[in-house]
C-alpha cells in the first residue's frame, strides 16, 4: 500500500528493481539520468508530498549510533545535509554523494535554504529559490528534500523529521554569531563529518564571471541582449563597443603583418623567388661548359644553352663596339 503511494509522488509505474540480465540490450544505459535496474530515476518528492502521503516513518526507539549504521540497518538510516545551492555545481553532487554512501543503507534528506533567509545571512543568490529546489531535487542521490530549511537546525528539528544524522565538513562552520552551528549535533552523537572539494564553489564560479565581465557582454550583446537587460549603462556600453572595434583593428592588423611576412619576409615567397632567379642568372652566365654527366633535365639544359647564347652575343657585340 505504502509503495503503492510513492509510486503516484514520483510518477512511477513500479518501484522494484529489475535484473539487468532481463533488460535488453538496446535498453540498458549507464546514463547519469537512467539506472541499469531500467527506469529513469524521478526528483525526489518533497518532505510535504510524503507526508500528505503518510509516508514518513516512525521515530526510533532507540537513537542509532554511528557504529551501529556502519554495520548497516534494516530501515534506512536517515542522513540531513543543508545549504543554498546556488549555481549547482559539482562540489555539491560530490557533497551529497558522500552522504548517500555514508552507510550501507541511507535515505538522504536535503534541506534547501530559501530566499528570504538566504538574502538575510548570506546576500542574494543567482537563482531564485524554486530553481535550486528543482535543481536539488533532480540529483540522483537524493531522495527527499526540505523547502525553505531553517538557517540553523536545532535538535527539535531533526527529531520531529526522523532525522538519525546530520552531515556537514569538520570545520566550525561561523555564521551569524554562532561560533560552531554543529556544536549541538556533535555533542548528541548526531553529526557525520563529510569532505570539501577544494577550489570549486558558487563563489569561485562567480568570480570567474566576474573577471571576464566585459567578454561576457561583449558576448550577450551580439546575441541579442539589450544593454537595459544585461544592466549596462550608456558609457559603459558605448566602451564595450570600443573595445569590440580596437579588438577586431587588432586582429586585421596581425592578419596583415602575418600576410606581408608570408610575401615579403626572409623566408617569404619573394625573397624565395629572387633567390631562384638570382641563382639562374649566375648558372647561365657562368663560363663552365656543360658537363656531358650534368644531371640537369631537359627543361633546364635549353635553359642553359639559351642564356649561354645571350651571353656569347653580348660578348661579340660589345666586341664590335670596341672595335
Amino acid at each position: 500500500h505504502d509503495s503503492k503511494k510513492m509510486a503516484d509522488i514520483l510518477g512511477k509505474r513500479s518501484l522494484k528493481a529489475r535484473d539487468p540480465e532481463d533488460i535488453p540490450n538496446s535498453k540498458r544505459s549507464y546514463n547519469s539520468e537512467i539506472s541499469i535496474t531500467g527506469y529513469v530515476k524521478e526528483a525526489a518528492p518533497t518532505h510535504e508530498d510524503l507526508l500528505q502521503a503518510n509516508l514518513l516513518p516512525a521515530a526510533r526507539e532507540v537513537p542509532l549510533t554511528v557504529e551501529e549504521a556502519r554495520k548497516g540497518t534494516v530501515d534506512p538510516v536517515r542522513v540531513y545535509a543543508d545549504g543554498i545551492f546556488d549555481l549547482f555545481h559539482v562540489g555539491h553532487a560530490r557533497l551529497l554523494k558522500q552522504c548517500k554512501t555514508m552507510f550501507p543503507n541511507v535515505h538522504l534528506i536535503v534541506g534547501v535554504c530559501g530566499d528570504s533567509l538566504t538574502n538575510k545571512y548570506k546576500g542574494k543568490t543567482v537563482l531564485s529559490e524554486d530553481e535550486r529546489y528543482e535543481l536539488v531535487q533532480h540529483c540522483r542521490y537524493v531522495d527527499e528534500i526540505i523547502t525553505d530549511a531553517p538557517w540553523f537546525p536545532s535538535l527539535e528539528f531533526l527529531r520531529e523529521h526522523k532525522i538519525d544524522f546530520i552531515a556537514h565538513d569538520d570545520i566550525p562552520y561561523n555564521s551569524a554569531g554562532v561560533e560552531d552551528c554543529y556544536k549541538e549535533f556533535k555533542e548528541n552523537g548526531m553529526f557525520v563529518a563529510t569532505q570539501r572539494t577544494e577550489g570549486v564553489s558558487t563563489s569561485d564560479i562567480i568570480a570567474r564571471i566576474v573577471k571576464d565581465y566585459d567578454m561576457y557582454i561583449r558576448r550577450n550583446l551580439k546575441r541579442g541582449y539589450t544593454p537595459k537587460e544585461l544592466n549596462v549603462g550608456f558609457m559603459k556600453h558605448q566602451e564595450v563597443k570600443m573595445r569590440e572595434r580596437m579588438s577586431k583593428v587588432k586582429q586585421s592588423s596581425k592578419d596583415f603583418v602575418k600576410g606581408f611576412l608570408k610575401l615579403f619576409g626572409r623566408d617569404g615567397r619573394i625573397s624565395e623567388f629572387f633567390h631562384d632567379q638570382k641563382e639562374r642568372i649566375k648558372f647561365a652566365f657562368s663560363t663552365s661548359p656543360l658537363s656531358p654527366d650534368s644531371s640537369l633535365d631537359g627543361e633546364e639544359i635549353q635553359e642553359y644553352e639559351t642564356f649561354e647564347g645571350f651571353g656569347r652575343n653580348f660578348s661579340n657585340c660589345s666586341q664590335d663596339d670596341s672595335d
